[in-house]
């Protein structure tokens, strides 16, 4: 992850130049799958960013597009699963999705709200929404236990880029 923050950091260093371009920068790292609000904050370390003000910037970039992903993918996907170039990449990605779901689909609230708040690999907002929304879990619920995810996963990550990370570097 810290390859692809660093990567993401460089590409938008144009942008730091200009008034909250720090700030733009973490939050559109924290909007991207994958990265999300791990890779927001660790870059916002980095780039010396306030801790608190990381924290909000990225959680708001990080629960963005939730909402979208939790009513709109099952029929977008739907639809582009018609289309025979894109049906592998859909499949593909709903298998990807799937894989893991049950570590959701049994204790649906608590375990998507922890599926998504402890910052592993093929973890976060993204997937489990997008699993979610698959299992056809209840969309408030999910809404609530992505959105009390991302909370987790951002003090989790606070600790470990400000404090652990922060000893390190400074």
């Amino acid at each position: 992850m810290e390859s692809l923050v660093e990567f993401f950091v460089g590409l938008f260093s144009g942008i730091r130049s200009v008034p909250f371009g720090k700030e733009m920068t973490i939050f559109f790292i924290s909007c991207l799958p994958i990265l999300e609000l791990r890779g927001g904050i660790l870059a916002a370390a980095l780039l010396n960013v306030n801790p608190i003000l990381a924290f909000i910037i990225c959680f708001f970039g990080n629960i963005l597009p939730i909402p979208f992903i939790l009513w709109f993918i099952t029929p977008l996907f739907r639809r582009l699963k018609k289309c025979k170039k894109i049906e592998p990449i859909i499949t593909k990605l709903e298998n990807k999705a799937l894989s893991k779901k049950e570590k959701i689909e049994n204790i649906q609230f608590w375990g998507l709200l922890f599926f998504v708040g402890i910052p592993l690999p093929g973890t976060g907002a993204w997937t489990g929404t997008l699993i979610a929304s698959m299992i056809d879990m209840d969309k408030k619920k999910a809404l609530i236990a992505s959105v009390l995810g991302v909370i987790l996963a951002g003090v989790i990550m606070l600790v470990m880029s400000y404090g652990i990370l922060g000893l390190i570097l400074h």
